[in-house]
């Protein structure tokens, strides 16, 4: 499930935002990456300082999760090398310390937000949308609505409509034809499908992804032009309809 029902936010472009999570508990890691994930972001992790500041480096995140307590350094010293990169990406620091003296130091070094551990996901979500939007460099989407073609889907009461007429999808075709719609007129391969939709629940089973494929154009092409397209050999794509 989603971490917030709020609008999604991305980059003035229209391409996700991309979030570095430092973390070295794989657990915490993951759960993070995968809520983050479900909020529209590509998320990369890393598991120890000298990593997060080489994936900054090559990846340059829209916005940094950081643990204070990694196995090779410590957060602050990680803090500054991201500053030395880079001195405007939103940093929000991750600990298990909760005194006043460890938030003032991480805020005096740079830091712009912290959340302490346990931690509820929502709560690093919205977060890092606070962070994120006072860059002033990020897109609010305030409809719901995600309209191509003749084609719409309502994210908030789970519509689908094709040029008028209700169509009805379960819950797994919904997600998938909510995640082409997020990306009209790009080619999505099945790995990508697989894990945007599914997780890694599958194993990568890529045949699980031809046959929703099919459902949907069962569902949503009957009776009209296709608008699922196969690109053969590098996925799927959804366009409006010719």
């Amino acid at each position: 499930m989603p971490a917030t029902n709020l609008p999604p936010l991305t980059r003035p472009d229209g391409s996700p935002l991309r979030v570095l999570v430092v973390d070295d508990e794989p657990n915490i890691a993951e759960l993070l990456r995968m809520a983050l994930r479900y909020e529209g972001w590509d998320v990369d992790v890393a598991g120890t300082g000298g990593k997060a500041v080489a994936a900054a480096k090559a990846q340059r995140p829209d916005a940094v999760v950081l643990d204070v307590m990694l196995p090779d350094t410590d957060g602050m010293s990680v803090l500054h090398k991201l500053r030395e990169q880079r001195d405007d990406v939103p940093v929000l620091f991750l600990t298990a310390r909760d005194s006043v003296e460890d938030r003032i130091a991480g805020l005096t070094a740079g830091g712009d937000d912290y959340v302490t551990k346990p931690f509820s996901l929502e709560e690093v979500v919205a977060r890092l949308r606070g962070l994120m939007r006072r860059t002033g460099a990020l897109v609010e989407n305030e409809d719901n609505l995600l309209t191509v073609g003749d084609l719409t889907l309502d994210e908030d009461s789970h519509e689908v409509r094709r040029a008028g007429t209700e169509v009805t999808l379960t819950a797994t075709e919904f997600e998938l034809l909510r995640y082409l719609m997020r990306n009209p007129k790009r080619v999505l391969s099945k790995a990508q499908i697989l894990d945007r939709v599914w997780s890694y629940d599958f194993g990568g089973q890529a045949n699980i992804v031809e046959l929703y494929i099919s459902y949907l154009r069962k569902k949503v092409d009957a009776g009209h032009a296709p608008m699922i397209h196969t690109m053969r050999g590098a996925g799927y794509v959804l366009k409006p309809a010719e």
